[in-house]
């Protein structure tokens, strides 16, 4: 018996990494699983190929399990909605959608042009937003459905050279926790997960000093995209009913939760705040506050578990 049992999922970029990890699991846990991968290369742009997902979900099939392909792109909705429609013509349903497809044009934001920008946010942030309303009603009807969006430490932390990353992955926070809101009377879910682990996607970060040599040393040896796979899947699990609108992280074999913004300290002036007061006597008493302009490896500079 697995936690799938029953279950139609998609998985987005299934022909490698994360997707790819994520799509054999649910396999194993009892899914009937949509493996889409557009097959193209990890700065986009490219015609793709049906290569990578037909691969995998021949590997689901050849273990016992159900599974399709697909290699459409999601930043196409009219095509996410026929995928949508394929899970459900050949599984007859669907149950959840797990979004890691994703690409990366990394770039100092001086350096950065607009064609790195919008084919970043259409593939991470259009394209969560072509999966999630291509199927939304749907679940909607049928009061239930999951949602497992990926985000990232570059947005919810900051990463140098990743501004269009960081924009759409923090959109997709903001995404997620709003289907979450207005999914609670229709047991629907929405969770995101911002993962560390060696990809190919991860392999194209430039290595420019020792500590970031360090910090890719760490990633390969003991963060893997099969580690991600396991809360990916559990968070399509009817057993995680009560869990919505959540920020996960994972690390090796560490599950971290995330918090979510809030006001941390306020102050107040009865007769109003000009610049000059602000300036006197508000910022100077909110500096102790406030966060520095450190990246995501000044936070988590540990070895995983």
């Amino acid at each position: 018996m697995g936690v799938l049992d029953g279950k139609v999922v998609i998985v987005t970029g299934g022909g490698n990494g994360i997707g790819k990890e994520c799509a054999l699991l649910a396999g194993r846990e009892g899914a009937s699983v949509v493996v889409n991968d557009l097959g193209g290369g990890v700065a986009g742009g490219d015609e793709g190929s049906a290569g990578p997902a037909e691969s995998v979900a021949a590997e689901i099939r050849a273990a016992g399990g159900k599974a399709i392909s697909n290699s459409d792109s999601v930043t196409d909705y009219d095509a996410v909605v026929a995928m949508m429609e394929q899970a459900k013509k050949e599984f007859g349903g669907l149950h959840g959608v797990m979004n890691p497809a994703g690409i990366l044009r990394d770039k100092m934001f001086h350096k950065m042009d607009a064609a790195d920008w919008s084919q970043v946010i259409d593939v991470h942030l259009n394209g969560a937003f072509n999966v999630c309303r291509a199927s939304i009603e749907h679940f909607r009807e049928q009061q239930s459905g999951s949602y497992v969006l990926f985000t990232s430490t570059s947005g919810l932390i900051g990463n140098i050279g990743q501004a269009n990353y960081a924009a759409a992955k923090l959109g997709v926070m903001g995404l997620s926790r709003i289907i979450a809101m207005e999914g609670v009377q229709k047991n629907v879910r929405s969770n995101i997960i911002a993962p560390f682990a060696w990809t190919r996607m991860i392999a194209t970060i430039p290595i420019k000093d020792e500590a970031s040599a360090q910090r890719v040393e760490r990633m390969k040896n003991a963060m893997r995209a099969d580690q991600v796979a396991q809360l990916a899947v559990a968070l399509c699990a009817d057993k995680a009913k009560d869990t919505t609108g959540q920020i996960f992280a994972v690390r090796g074999n560490e599950v971290f939760l995330f918090n979510q913004p809030r006001p941390i300290r306020a102050l107040g002036r009865v007769d109003g705040w000009t610049p000059s007061t602000l300036l006197d006597q508000a910022l100077p008493a909110l500096k102790a506050n406030y966060l520095d302009a450190g990246a995501t490896a000044s936070v988590f500079p540990y070895d995983p578990i």
